[in-house]
């Protein structure tokens, strides 16, 4: 008794791993049963393949219009030339510009980027895109995930961050440190400066001394603020002032 039940669970065992395994990749007219498919078929679009889906039949589309090719910039329609892709590099050199080192291993400083309004504005941006939800929006380290349990992120505005050469602040947004993920396959170089120069305008702001404002305005600091009363609205009292008799 016990070995013809052993045959026979042999048996169907063998037959069921025949039909799984057996007529895997044999050609019918039939629909196969599957039950393992293992996305050997799939719903998909194949390059240069017609599709129905589509009233025109094709399966690939055009770029929707703006489209940037990944790895370049925008054009700038300020240029004056005819607007074109440029190639956005990314530490793609080893020179200073590229790693923030001066040589092998001492950090360098300076921005190697004229600093213009126009870069202080990128770099405004990308610092408020990239930076400000963590740092926050005055690099005082009171970023919005502070509030969700990240304690910590550092102030930018402490002594030992104003002191860091800007070569070794160009190698942690690169590569990171600490809890910081590196930002260097993000962003791009110049952007990565103009971060940077963004961020020394903050430091100046929130530490700026006398001796910052130029000599041709000090005396304005000298002056009394000017308190000038509130405009009302049309028709309001001013304080102070009579009321009219009606006119008959």
């Amino acid at each position: 008794m016990f070995l013809r039940a052993f045959l026979l669970i042999s048996l169907l065992l063998t037959i069921a791993a025949v039909a799984v395994l057996g007529f895997r990749g044999e050609k019918g007219t039939n629909e196969p049963w599957e039950i393992f498919p293992d996305m050997v078929r799939q719903v998909k679009v194949r390059a240069q393949a017609p599709l129905g889906f589509f009233a025109d039949g094709r399966g690939p589309r055009m770029p929707v219009n703006g489209t940037v090719p990944i790895g370049y910039e925008m054009p700038n329609p300020h240029a004056g030339a005819a607007e074109s892709h440029m190639a956005a590099g990314f530490s793609v050199g080893t020179d200073y510009m590229n790693t923030g080192k001066m040589g092998t291993t001492n950090w360098g400083t300076g921005i190697p980027v004229p600093v213009t309004p126009q870069l202080l504005q990128r770099g405004r941006e990308r610092f408020s895109i990239t930076c400000a939800m963590c740092h926050g929006a005055t690099a005082t380290g009171n970023g919005i995930t502070k509030s969700y349990g990240l304690a910590t992120v550092v102030t930018l505005q402490d002594d030992r961050i104003r002191k860091m050469s800007d070569g070794e602040i160009f190698n942690t947004i690169t590569n990171g440190k600490n809890t910081m993920m590196a930002y260097g396959p993000n962003i791009m170089v110049q952007d990565r400066w103009a971060i940077i120069a963004y961020l020394r305008a903050l430091q100046r702001s929130q530490n700026a001394t006398a001796a910052d404002v130029p000599p041709e305005h000090r005396a304005e600091m000298d002056k009394p603020a000017e308190n000038k009363p509130a405009e009302g609205k049309p028709g309001e009292q001013k304080p102070g002032q009579k009321p009219e008799a009606p006119k008959k």
